[in-house]
Protein backbone atom coordinates (compact mmCIF):
# COMPACT_ATOMS: atom_id res chain seq x y z
CA UNK A 1 0.00 0.00 0.00
CA UNK A 2 1.18 3.52 -0.76
CA UNK A 3 2.68 5.47 2.10
CA UNK A 4 0.35 7.59 4.21
CA UNK A 5 1.34 11.14 5.13
CA UNK A 6 2.24 10.87 8.86
CA UNK A 7 0.49 14.17 9.58
CA UNK A 8 -2.73 12.78 8.12
CA UNK A 9 -2.46 9.19 9.31
CA UNK A 10 -5.16 7.80 11.59
CA UNK A 11 -4.87 4.48 13.38
CA UNK A 12 -7.27 2.39 15.39
CA UNK A 13 -5.31 3.36 18.53
CA UNK A 14 -7.03 6.74 18.40
CA UNK A 15 -10.21 4.97 19.53
CA UNK A 16 -8.82 2.02 21.44
CA UNK A 17 -11.21 0.52 23.96
CA UNK A 18 -14.37 1.83 22.33
CA UNK A 19 -17.20 -0.63 21.78
CA UNK A 20 -18.57 0.10 18.31
CA UNK A 21 -21.51 -1.20 16.27
CA UNK A 22 -21.44 -0.70 12.50
CA UNK A 23 -24.83 -0.97 10.79
CA UNK A 24 -24.79 -1.47 7.01
CA UNK A 25 -27.87 -1.87 4.84
CA UNK A 26 -26.80 -5.24 3.35
CA UNK A 27 -23.65 -7.19 2.65
CA UNK A 28 -24.37 -9.08 -0.54
CA UNK A 29 -21.90 -7.59 -3.02
CA UNK A 30 -18.56 -5.81 -2.56
CA UNK A 31 -18.96 -2.35 -4.07
CA UNK A 32 -18.49 1.26 -2.96
CA UNK A 33 -20.57 1.10 0.21
CA UNK A 34 -18.77 -2.02 1.38
CA UNK A 35 -15.39 -0.43 0.71
CA UNK A 36 -16.43 2.29 3.18
CA UNK A 37 -17.06 -0.40 5.80
CA UNK A 38 -13.63 -1.88 5.11
CA UNK A 39 -12.06 1.53 5.78
CA UNK A 40 -14.07 2.10 8.95
CA UNK A 41 -12.74 -1.20 10.25
CA UNK A 42 -9.24 0.31 10.11
CA UNK A 43 -10.46 2.69 12.80
CA UNK A 44 -12.47 0.03 14.68
CA UNK A 45 -11.03 -3.39 13.77
CA UNK A 46 -13.11 -5.28 16.36
CA UNK A 47 -16.47 -3.60 15.68
CA UNK A 48 -19.63 -5.68 15.61
CA UNK A 49 -21.52 -5.52 12.32
CA UNK A 50 -25.31 -5.49 11.89
CA UNK A 51 -26.97 -5.90 8.50
CA UNK A 52 -30.22 -6.99 6.84
CA UNK A 53 -28.63 -9.59 4.56
CA UNK A 54 -25.20 -11.22 4.58
CA UNK A 55 -23.51 -13.31 1.89
CA UNK A 56 -20.46 -14.95 3.54
CA UNK A 57 -19.04 -16.24 0.25
CA UNK A 58 -18.56 -12.63 -0.88
CA UNK A 59 -17.86 -10.76 2.34
CA UNK A 60 -16.58 -13.09 5.04
CA UNK A 61 -12.88 -12.66 4.20
CA UNK A 62 -13.21 -8.96 5.05
CA UNK A 63 -14.66 -9.62 8.53
CA UNK A 64 -12.28 -12.11 10.12
CA UNK A 65 -12.22 -10.23 13.44
CA UNK A 66 -15.86 -9.23 13.55
CA UNK A 67 -19.16 -10.68 14.65
CA UNK A 68 -21.85 -10.20 12.00
CA UNK A 69 -25.51 -10.13 13.08
CA UNK A 70 -28.31 -10.33 10.52
CA UNK A 71 -32.04 -9.68 10.41
CA UNK A 72 -34.98 -12.09 10.29
CA UNK A 73 -35.01 -11.57 6.51
CA UNK A 74 -31.60 -13.20 6.02
CA UNK A 75 -32.63 -16.53 4.50
CA UNK A 76 -31.40 -18.05 1.26
CA UNK A 77 -34.40 -17.41 -0.98
CA UNK A 78 -35.08 -13.93 0.42
CA UNK A 79 -31.41 -13.03 0.23
CA UNK A 80 -31.42 -13.86 -3.48
CA UNK A 81 -34.14 -11.23 -4.08
CA UNK A 82 -33.02 -8.70 -1.48
CA UNK A 83 -33.52 -5.62 -3.66
CA UNK A 84 -37.17 -6.47 -4.29
CA UNK A 85 -38.01 -6.81 -0.61
CA UNK A 86 -38.08 -3.09 0.18
CA UNK A 87 -41.54 -3.25 1.84
CA UNK A 88 -40.00 -5.56 4.45
CA UNK A 89 -36.94 -3.46 5.26
CA UNK A 90 -38.52 -1.73 8.30
CA UNK A 91 -39.46 -5.10 9.80
CA UNK A 92 -35.98 -6.37 9.07
CA UNK A 93 -34.23 -3.46 10.75
CA UNK A 94 -36.58 -3.68 13.76
CA UNK A 95 -35.52 -7.31 14.19
CA UNK A 96 -31.87 -6.26 14.56
CA UNK A 97 -31.30 -5.92 18.28
CA UNK A 98 -28.03 -4.47 19.54
CA UNK A 99 -26.36 -7.29 21.47
CA UNK A 100 -24.69 -5.13 24.09
CA UNK A 101 -24.18 -1.53 25.17
CA UNK A 102 -21.93 0.32 22.74
CA UNK A 103 -19.98 3.56 22.93
CA UNK A 104 -20.76 4.45 19.30
CA UNK A 105 -23.11 3.44 16.51
CA UNK A 106 -21.94 4.01 12.94
CA UNK A 107 -24.61 3.47 10.30
CA UNK A 108 -23.73 3.21 6.62
CA UNK A 109 -26.90 4.32 4.93
CA UNK A 110 -28.60 4.24 1.59
CA UNK A 111 -31.42 2.07 2.86
CA UNK A 112 -32.89 1.51 6.32
CA UNK A 113 -29.70 1.19 8.42
CA UNK A 114 -30.18 4.37 10.45
CA UNK A 115 -33.48 2.97 11.75
CA UNK A 116 -31.85 0.49 14.12
CA UNK A 117 -33.22 0.74 17.64
CA UNK A 118 -30.96 2.48 20.14
CA UNK A 119 -32.54 2.11 23.60
CA UNK A 120 -29.41 3.31 25.43
CA UNK A 121 -29.19 6.57 23.49
CA UNK A 122 -25.71 5.70 22.24
CA UNK A 123 -24.11 8.40 20.04
CA UNK A 124 -25.08 7.62 16.45
CA UNK A 125 -23.19 8.90 13.41
CA UNK A 126 -24.67 8.14 10.01
CA UNK A 127 -22.38 8.05 6.98
CA UNK A 128 -24.98 8.55 4.29
CA UNK A 129 -24.46 7.44 0.71
CA UNK A 130 -27.89 8.85 -0.15
CA UNK A 131 -31.40 9.06 1.22
CA UNK A 132 -33.17 6.01 -0.21
CA UNK A 133 -33.33 6.68 -3.95
CA UNK A 134 -36.59 4.82 -4.50
CA UNK A 135 -38.28 7.02 -1.89
CA UNK A 136 -36.63 10.38 -2.41
CA UNK A 137 -36.29 11.92 -5.85
CA UNK A 138 -36.00 8.83 -8.05
CA UNK A 139 -39.27 7.01 -7.36
CA UNK A 140 -40.55 7.33 -10.91
CA UNK A 141 -37.31 6.01 -12.37
CA UNK A 142 -37.72 2.81 -10.36
CA UNK A 143 -41.41 2.51 -11.24
CA UNK A 144 -40.58 2.83 -14.93
CA UNK A 145 -38.51 -0.36 -14.76
CA UNK A 146 -41.51 -2.37 -13.49
CA UNK A 147 -44.37 -3.99 -15.42
CA UNK A 148 -47.35 -1.65 -15.56
CA UNK A 149 -49.53 -3.93 -13.47
CA UNK A 150 -47.06 -3.67 -10.56
CA UNK A 151 -46.67 0.10 -10.49
CA UNK A 152 -49.68 1.14 -8.42
CA UNK A 153 -48.85 -1.29 -5.63
CA UNK A 154 -45.17 -0.43 -5.75
CA UNK A 155 -45.91 3.29 -5.51
CA UNK A 156 -48.06 2.65 -2.46
CA UNK A 157 -45.25 0.62 -0.88
CA UNK A 158 -42.68 3.31 -1.69
CA UNK A 159 -44.90 5.90 0.02
CA UNK A 160 -45.17 3.71 3.11
CA UNK A 161 -41.41 3.20 3.18
CA UNK A 162 -40.83 6.94 2.77
CA UNK A 163 -43.07 7.64 5.77
CA UNK A 164 -41.14 5.10 7.84
CA UNK A 165 -37.81 6.51 6.69
CA UNK A 166 -38.94 9.97 7.71
CA UNK A 167 -39.74 8.64 11.19
CA UNK A 168 -36.12 7.51 11.67
CA UNK A 169 -34.41 10.79 10.71
CA UNK A 170 -33.93 11.88 14.32
CA UNK A 171 -32.37 8.56 15.33
CA UNK A 172 -29.09 10.08 14.14
CA UNK A 173 -26.98 12.55 16.12
CA UNK A 174 -24.72 13.51 13.22
CA UNK A 175 -24.95 13.01 9.45
CA UNK A 176 -21.83 12.82 7.30
CA UNK A 177 -22.54 12.71 3.55
CA UNK A 178 -20.37 11.10 0.91
CA UNK A 179 -20.54 14.22 -1.30
CA UNK A 180 -21.89 17.75 -1.52
CA UNK A 181 -24.56 16.32 -3.80
CA UNK A 182 -25.81 13.98 -1.07
CA UNK A 183 -25.46 16.64 1.64
CA UNK A 184 -27.88 18.74 -0.38
CA UNK A 185 -30.28 15.78 -0.64
CA UNK A 186 -30.06 15.33 3.15
CA UNK A 187 -30.90 19.01 3.62
CA UNK A 188 -33.79 18.88 1.14
CA UNK A 189 -35.40 15.61 2.18
CA UNK A 190 -34.43 15.24 5.84
CA UNK A 191 -34.08 18.87 6.89
CA UNK A 192 -30.66 18.12 8.37
CA UNK A 193 -27.18 19.55 7.89
CA UNK A 194 -24.56 17.00 6.87
CA UNK A 195 -20.80 17.36 6.87
CA UNK A 196 -19.05 16.01 3.76
CA UNK A 197 -16.42 13.27 3.68
CA UNK A 198 -15.66 11.76 0.29
CA UNK A 199 -15.44 7.94 0.17
CA UNK A 200 -12.04 6.25 0.39
CA UNK A 201 -10.10 5.46 -2.78
CA UNK A 202 -7.69 2.61 -2.06
CA UNK A 203 -4.11 3.84 -1.80
CA UNK A 204 -2.66 0.75 -3.47
CA UNK A 205 -4.23 1.97 -6.71
CA UNK A 206 -1.54 4.67 -6.76
CA UNK A 207 1.36 2.25 -6.34
CA UNK A 208 3.90 2.02 -9.13
CA UNK A 209 4.42 4.06 -12.25
CA UNK A 210 1.73 4.67 -14.83
CA UNK A 211 2.02 2.30 -17.78
CA UNK A 212 1.75 3.15 -21.46
CA UNK A 213 -1.91 3.17 -22.52
CA UNK A 214 -2.71 1.45 -25.84
CA UNK A 215 -6.06 3.30 -26.03
CA UNK A 216 -7.81 0.33 -27.60
CA UNK A 217 -11.44 0.80 -26.46
CA UNK A 218 -13.87 2.72 -24.32
CA UNK A 219 -14.85 1.27 -20.95
CA UNK A 220 -17.96 0.87 -18.82
CA UNK A 221 -17.25 -0.48 -15.34
CA UNK A 222 -19.70 -1.15 -12.51
CA UNK A 223 -23.09 -2.61 -11.74
CA UNK A 224 -25.40 -3.08 -14.73
CA UNK A 225 -28.63 -1.88 -13.15
CA UNK A 226 -31.32 0.48 -14.47
CA UNK A 227 -30.21 3.71 -12.80
CA UNK A 228 -26.64 3.26 -14.10
CA UNK A 229 -28.10 3.88 -17.60
CA UNK A 230 -25.77 1.48 -19.41
CA UNK A 231 -28.49 1.20 -22.05
CA UNK A 232 -27.46 4.65 -23.27
CA UNK A 233 -23.97 3.31 -23.99
CA UNK A 234 -25.36 0.35 -25.93
CA UNK A 235 -27.59 2.63 -27.98
CA UNK A 236 -24.67 4.98 -28.69
CA UNK A 237 -22.06 2.37 -29.59
CA UNK A 238 -24.51 0.48 -31.77
CA UNK A 239 -24.19 3.58 -33.98
CA UNK A 240 -20.37 3.70 -33.84
CA UNK A 241 -17.48 1.60 -35.11
CA UNK A 242 -15.64 2.06 -31.79
CA UNK A 243 -15.02 -0.77 -29.32
CA UNK A 244 -16.77 -0.72 -25.94
CA UNK A 245 -15.92 -3.12 -23.12
CA UNK A 246 -18.52 -3.51 -20.36
CA UNK A 247 -17.16 -4.88 -17.07
CA UNK A 248 -19.64 -5.85 -14.38
CA UNK A 249 -22.87 -7.67 -13.86
CA UNK A 250 -26.41 -6.93 -12.76
CA UNK A 251 -30.10 -7.25 -13.55
CA UNK A 252 -29.83 -5.51 -16.93
CA UNK A 253 -26.90 -7.47 -18.34
CA UNK A 254 -28.75 -10.16 -20.32
CA UNK A 255 -31.19 -7.71 -21.90
CA UNK A 256 -28.48 -5.25 -22.89
CA UNK A 257 -26.18 -7.96 -24.19
CA UNK A 258 -28.93 -9.08 -26.55
CA UNK A 259 -29.24 -5.50 -27.81
CA UNK A 260 -25.52 -4.98 -28.39
CA UNK A 261 -23.71 -5.25 -31.70
CA UNK A 262 -20.39 -7.00 -32.20
CA UNK A 263 -18.23 -4.02 -31.26
CA UNK A 264 -19.56 -4.21 -27.68
CA UNK A 265 -18.10 -6.87 -25.40
CA UNK A 266 -19.53 -7.86 -22.01
CA UNK A 267 -16.86 -9.22 -19.67
CA UNK A 268 -18.97 -9.88 -16.56
CA UNK A 269 -17.42 -9.68 -13.10
CA UNK A 270 -13.62 -9.88 -13.09
CA UNK A 271 -10.88 -10.02 -10.44
CA UNK A 272 -9.24 -6.71 -9.59
CA UNK A 273 -6.01 -7.54 -11.43
CA UNK A 274 -7.89 -8.18 -14.68
CA UNK A 275 -10.00 -5.04 -14.28
CA UNK A 276 -6.91 -2.93 -13.65
CA UNK A 277 -5.29 -4.22 -16.84
CA UNK A 278 -8.43 -3.37 -18.82
CA UNK A 279 -8.55 0.12 -17.31
CA UNK A 280 -4.92 0.81 -18.20
CA UNK A 281 -5.60 0.35 -21.92
CA UNK A 282 -8.92 2.22 -22.08
CA UNK A 283 -9.33 5.48 -23.96
CA UNK A 284 -11.82 6.70 -21.35
CA UNK A 285 -14.36 5.49 -18.81
CA UNK A 286 -17.97 6.21 -19.80
CA UNK A 287 -20.14 7.12 -16.81
CA UNK A 288 -23.70 7.69 -18.06
CA UNK A 289 -25.79 7.54 -14.87
CA UNK A 290 -26.67 10.16 -12.27
CA UNK A 291 -24.73 8.89 -9.29
CA UNK A 292 -24.86 10.06 -5.69
CA UNK A 293 -21.05 10.14 -5.72
CA UNK A 294 -19.40 7.34 -7.67
CA UNK A 295 -16.05 5.84 -6.70
CA UNK A 296 -15.46 4.11 -10.04
CA UNK A 297 -14.43 7.31 -11.91
CA UNK A 298 -11.73 8.01 -9.33
CA UNK A 299 -10.54 4.41 -9.35
CA UNK A 300 -10.15 4.66 -13.12
CA UNK A 301 -8.47 8.07 -12.88
CA UNK A 302 -5.91 6.51 -10.53
CA UNK A 303 -4.55 4.79 -13.65
CA UNK A 304 -4.36 8.08 -15.56
CA UNK A 305 -7.48 7.38 -17.64
CA UNK A 306 -9.99 10.22 -18.23
CA UNK A 307 -13.74 9.99 -17.65
CA UNK A 308 -16.63 11.01 -19.89
CA UNK A 309 -19.60 11.54 -17.58
CA UNK A 310 -23.20 12.70 -17.56
CA UNK A 311 -23.16 16.21 -16.12
CA UNK A 312 -25.21 15.60 -13.00
CA UNK A 313 -24.79 14.19 -9.51
CA UNK A 314 -21.52 13.20 -7.90
CA UNK A 315 -19.53 13.33 -11.13
CA UNK A 316 -19.59 17.12 -10.85
CA UNK A 317 -17.33 16.75 -7.79
CA UNK A 318 -14.80 14.36 -9.30
CA UNK A 319 -14.54 15.13 -13.02
CA UNK A 320 -12.63 18.32 -13.83
CA UNK A 321 -13.39 19.63 -17.33
CA UNK A 322 -11.50 22.43 -19.06
CA UNK A 323 -11.73 21.99 -22.82
CA UNK A 324 -9.36 24.92 -23.31
CA UNK A 325 -6.78 23.15 -21.12
CA UNK A 326 -7.35 19.39 -21.40
CA UNK A 327 -3.94 18.81 -19.84
CA UNK A 328 -5.47 20.16 -16.60
CA UNK A 329 -8.66 18.11 -16.90
CA UNK A 330 -9.70 14.67 -15.67
CA UNK A 331 -12.43 14.22 -18.26
CA UNK A 332 -15.38 15.71 -20.11
CA UNK A 333 -19.14 15.99 -19.64
CA UNK A 334 -22.19 15.47 -21.82
CA UNK A 335 -25.19 17.59 -20.85
CA UNK A 336 -28.15 15.35 -21.66
CA UNK A 337 -28.65 11.58 -21.20
CA UNK A 338 -29.08 11.02 -24.93
CA UNK A 339 -27.05 9.26 -27.61
CA UNK A 340 -26.81 12.52 -29.56
CA UNK A 341 -25.27 14.39 -26.62
CA UNK A 342 -22.86 11.55 -25.86
CA UNK A 343 -21.82 11.24 -29.51
CA UNK A 344 -21.07 14.97 -29.64
CA UNK A 345 -18.86 14.74 -26.56
CA UNK A 346 -17.08 11.64 -27.86
CA UNK A 347 -16.30 13.53 -31.06
CA UNK A 348 -14.82 16.42 -29.08
CA UNK A 349 -12.94 14.05 -26.79
CA UNK A 350 -11.24 12.33 -29.72
CA UNK A 351 -10.03 15.69 -31.00
CA UNK A 352 -8.46 16.50 -27.60
CA UNK A 353 -7.66 12.98 -26.43
CA UNK A 354 -3.87 13.11 -26.73
CA UNK A 355 -3.69 16.33 -24.73
CA UNK A 356 -4.96 14.77 -21.51
CA UNK A 357 -2.15 14.29 -18.99
CA UNK A 358 -2.29 10.88 -17.23
CA UNK A 359 -0.06 12.13 -14.41
CA UNK A 360 -2.31 15.13 -13.75
CA UNK A 361 -5.38 12.87 -13.75
CA UNK A 362 -3.77 10.48 -11.27
CA UNK A 363 -2.69 13.31 -8.95
CA UNK A 364 -6.25 14.64 -8.97
CA UNK A 365 -7.63 11.23 -8.00
CA UNK A 366 -5.04 10.94 -5.23
CA UNK A 367 -6.65 13.82 -3.33
CA UNK A 368 -9.56 11.42 -2.65
CA UNK A 369 -7.31 8.75 -1.13
CA UNK A 370 -8.30 6.63 1.85
CA UNK A 371 -6.00 8.56 4.18
CA UNK A 372 -8.14 11.66 3.62
CA UNK A 373 -11.32 9.69 4.41
CA UNK A 374 -9.84 8.31 7.64
CA UNK A 375 -8.64 11.72 8.77
CA UNK A 376 -11.97 13.45 8.17
CA UNK A 377 -14.10 10.63 9.60
CA UNK A 378 -11.86 10.42 12.64
CA UNK A 379 -12.41 14.12 13.28
CA UNK A 380 -16.18 13.80 12.90
CA UNK A 381 -16.32 10.80 15.23
CA UNK A 382 -14.12 12.44 17.86
CA UNK A 383 -16.21 15.61 17.74
CA UNK A 384 -19.43 13.63 18.24
CA UNK A 385 -18.01 11.63 21.14
CA UNK A 386 -16.64 14.75 22.80
CA UNK A 387 -20.05 16.39 22.45
CA UNK A 388 -21.57 13.41 24.26
CA UNK A 389 -18.93 13.51 26.96
CA UNK A 390 -17.08 10.30 25.98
Amino acid sequence: MAAVDPENAVTAMDFSGLQVAIVHYWLITWRGGEKVIESLLKLFPDADIYTLFYEPSVCQTHFKNNRVFTSILDHGLLRKHYQKLFPLYPAGIRSLKLRKTYDLILSSESGPAKGIRNPEGTPHLCYIHTPMRYCWGFTQAYLDTMPRWMRWGARWQFNRLRAWDRSTIDNVDRYVANSKNVAERVRRFYGKTAAVCYPPIALELFDGELTANKREYYLSFGAITPYKNIELLIETFNRLDRRLIVVGTGSERNRLERMAKGNIEFKGALPLSAVTEIIRNARALLFPGEEDFGMVPLEVMSQGVPVIAYKKGGALETVIEDRAKPEHSSGMFFDEPTATALLDTLEQFEILEKQFDPGWIRNHARTFGEDHFLRVMSGQIRSLLDHHGS
